[in-house]
């Protein structure tokens, strides 16, 4: 405990260093508008307002262990905005967490090098969601910080050798490895982990009808589109569009758009199947192509008993059984569960032909 405590004590040192001779600032977290002030409720769609809120409003409130008594958790640990990361005390640029570190011990600052480094580094310098130490890009700030593990291994699995920055994101993967029979708190669904179990249970039963809430009001909406238009009529809050310049259609984050050009655009192609020439976008749709070469069947009916290569398959065959009839006549009002089908009546009944 005091070797905690000693550790815990050094950390916060090292981050009010930081926060004093740098112009870093902090982030508390991603809410449902943006990226929450450590020192305040407030929130930012875009992080440049955030760093210039924090540089302006709590300039003398550097106070790096009110961090750790907000967030409510037995670890420290600190989310830190770096772009365009300059020193306040001689002014030079620098590129990364690590040698903003260096620089500081050479201005003979008080930096403990003997502890974990419990700080993650981000920047918000381009419209992507970029991790700040690999060309990795990602669509939410969520699998970004999941993704920020990778670099920061405090704490690896003797199971899987995954590396986590704080112990708790350890043990809560460490779930993951425990198999057995887990019932669902609310409903009669069993899971083979508790982590499994955890997530139907968040996912399904706990946050399902807290994922459209005001975060000034805390009125709650059937949608995120209401939610949106509430913030935008009430509060003046409007979620900020990304537009691609080569087309028309628009996102609502940046690191989608980005996935967006680099996909319909750039036309990039990084996942090549080792019996063709064909390549694709991510790995998931070289699985699926793969099932051409294989020819495994995994996925069965369980009404007919045909089987087909891909869920997606059986999916719309499902259909049939359940009388989904999505083809619908614009002549005469009769629908159809099949494509085909309507294109035949179409044919036979309107001698009309349909591409």
């Amino acid at each position: 405990m005091l070797q905690q405590r000693e550790e815990l004590r050094k950390l916060v040192s090292n981050v009010k260093e930081v926060l004093q001779c740098s112009n870093a600032s902090p982030l508390f977290r991603r809410g449902n508008v943006g990226y929450i002030c450590c020192y305040c409720p407030l929130e930012y769609p875009n992080p440049a307002d955030l760093k210039t809120h924090c540089h302006t409003e709590h300039t003398h409130q550097y106070n790096p262990a009110s961090f750790y008594m907000r967030s409510r958790k037995a670890e420290y640990f600190v989310r830190l905005d770096i772009t365009d990361l300059k020193c306040k005390l001689c002014s030079e640029n620098i590129d990364s967490l690590e040698d903003l570190l260096q620089h500081l011990i050479e201005h003979k600052r008080p930096i403990y090098t003997d502890i974990r480094n419990q700080i993650m580094p981000f920047k918000f310098d381009t419209d992507a969601m970029k991790c700040c130490k690999c060309p990795s890009v990602f669509e939410r700030f969520k699998m970004l910080q999941e993704h920020m593990n990778t670099h920061y291994r405090n704490y690896i699995c003797d199971v899987c050798d995954l590396g986590f920055l704080i112990k708790g994101s350890l043990i809560r993967h460490l779930a993951t490895h425990k198999l057995g029979t887990f019932k669902c708190s609310f409903c009669h669904k069993t899971y083979d982990t508790v982590l499994k179990k955890k997530y139907h249970e968040k996912a399904v039963h706990i946050l399902m009808s807290m994922t459209s809430v005001c975060s000034y009001c805390n009125e709650r909406f059937p949608t995120n589109f209401k939610k949106e238009d509430h913030l935008a009529a009430v509060h003046g809050i409007c979620i900020e569009k990304y537009k691609c310049r080569a087309c028309d259609k628009t996102f609502k984050r940046k690191g989608a758009l980005s996935i967006h050009t680099r996909k319909d655009h750039l036309m990039e192609r990084n996942h090549k199947c080792v019996q063709c020439d064909m390549k694709f976008f991510t790995s998931t749709q070289l699985q699926q192509h793969m099932v051409k070469h294989t020819g495994v069947k995994a996925f069965k009916c369980t009404v007919c008993c045909k089987s087909y290569g891909r869920r997606k398959t059986l999916a719309e065959h499902m259909k049939i059984h359940n009388d989904v009839k999505r083809f619908k006549c614009e002549h005469c009002g009769h629908a159809f569960v099949q494509k085909c089908a309507w294109k035949s009546h179409f044919r036979i009944r309107h001698a009309d032909i349909v591409l």
